[in-house]
């Protein structure tokens, strides 16, 4: 269970800080903060979040400094899930909801054709696999 829970945070801090950068973060920052500030003002723990993101922006390629407003986010997440075990799911919920859908992977199939003995004066048609007879021909009905 404790690898789960340092996966969570580990994740956590990386999605929340990838999309620091996006049009998503105003929502975000708002519902995080409401997590992460039990018991505070949300205002407050809103503008914490928001120093991180103006430093994740001015970083501007330099991954150590990313990183050090990562490892502030995974503290802060870490000790929520020690006070409060139960938010993990809350948590999960948040990332789960603003984290970006991958698209379907796709299937891309490479086909060589090769004529042989000769020039083709015509059309070529290439196909896929082709089932049950030729192009076209449909099974006839079963007679009663």
């Amino acid at each position: 269970m404790e690898a789960e829970i340092a996966q969570l945070v580990t994740t956590g801090a990386t999605t929340v800080v990838g999309l620091m950068a996006t049009e998503a973060w105003t929502q975000l920052r708002s519902r995080l903060a409401g997590l992460l500030g039990r018991g505070r003002d949300a205002e407050e723990v809103s503008a914490e979040l928001e120093e991180i993101r103006v430093e994740v922006v001015r970083a501007d390629g330099d991954a150590g400094l990313v990183d050090d407003q990562a490892a502030e986010l995974r503290n802060r997440i870490r000790r929520l899930l020690r006070q409060e075990p139960e938010a993990a799911g809350e948590l999960r919920a948040l990332l789960e909801e603003f984290t970006p859908r991958q698209p379907q992977s796709v299937v891309i199939t490479h086909t060589v054709n090769t004529i042989d003995h000769g020039t083709v004066h015509g059309t070529v048609i290439m196909t896929g696999p082709v089932h049950g007879g030729s192009i076209g021909e449909h099974p006839a009905p079963p007679r009663n």
